[in-house]
């Protein structure tokens, strides 16, 4: 009797692998009719293969596929269609080599200084990626680009709870935001330092990366540094001897 495990690996491998083929084969010509196709097919794979988990390293990974980017001039400007296909292929590879088993071919690492700021999250995975957006989220905010650093920062903060809730084995992947929140507070996890949250950070994921929602305010410089602050004490909540 076959191995179900290795054949479900073997699957994905092919897939994964016919992924990359066609994503290499648009490369040449990325128009947004030609990608994306593509791109949703991308997206149902990674999401079979993160389990469905918005948190799982591979899932953050690709969600930074898409992120703008800031110039020099301080303008925020969408990822060009070439640009995505060869971070979405990045990530393909990240995938590819972490079913077979390669770790040698890893995405590099952040420097040791930014990963120790986050030796704390139980998912190994999830540390280079969280110390990246982390200085992705404190740079943008510098730039003034808010919006882009308040998602960015909300989602870490998310993150972080979410890791030390399934850490301690509560399955939350269907959980909002503020009731996540609520269950690390209850299980001593985190101090109440959520409480100074604004409003529509508990539910950014909603609000999407759009700030001009019918009846909802702009967010401001100092909504996105109250999260940044927040974010700083719940990591030193869930990383005491740090």
């Amino acid at each position: 009797m076959s191995d179900p495990v290795q054949a479900q690996r073997e699957a994905s491998l092919l897939l994964v692998d016919d992924l990359m083929r066609r994503g290499r084969q648009i490369r040449s010509a990325p128009t947004l009719d030609v990608i994306r196709p593509w791109q949703r097919d991308c997206a149902a794979a990674i999401n079979q293969l993160s389990g469905g988990s918005k948190a799982h390293w591979l899932a953050r990974a690709y969600s930074t596929a898409f992120l703008v980017r800031g110039t020099d001039g301080g303008v925020v400007v969408e990822a060009s269609p070439s640009e995505i296909v060869d971070r979405i292929l990045d990530v393909l590879a990240q995938a590819k080599a972490s079913l077979a088993g390669i770790e040698s071919v890893a995405p590099p690492a952040p420097p040791a200084s930014a990963l120790r700021r986050f030796e704390f999250v139980h998912s190994v995975q999830l540390r280079p990626i969280l110390a990246e957006a982390f200085a992705d989220g404190s740079r943008v905010l510098d730039e003034g680009d808010l919006q882009t650093a308040f998602n960015t920062l909300c989602g870490i903060l998310e993150t972080i709870i979410t890791d030390a809730l399934e850490h301690k084995g509560l399955n939350v992947s269907d959980w909002p935001f503020a009731a996540r929140i609520e269950e690390a507070q209850r299980a001593g996890l985190i101090t109440g330092s959520c409480a100074r949250l604004p409003a529509a950070a508990r539910r950014y994921r909603e609000l999407g990366e759009d700030s001009a929602h019918p009846g909802e305010a702009p967010i401001t410089e100092r909504d996105a540094r109250v999260v940044r602050q927040v974010l700083l004490v719940v990591m030193r909540d869930l990383d005491p001897g740090r």
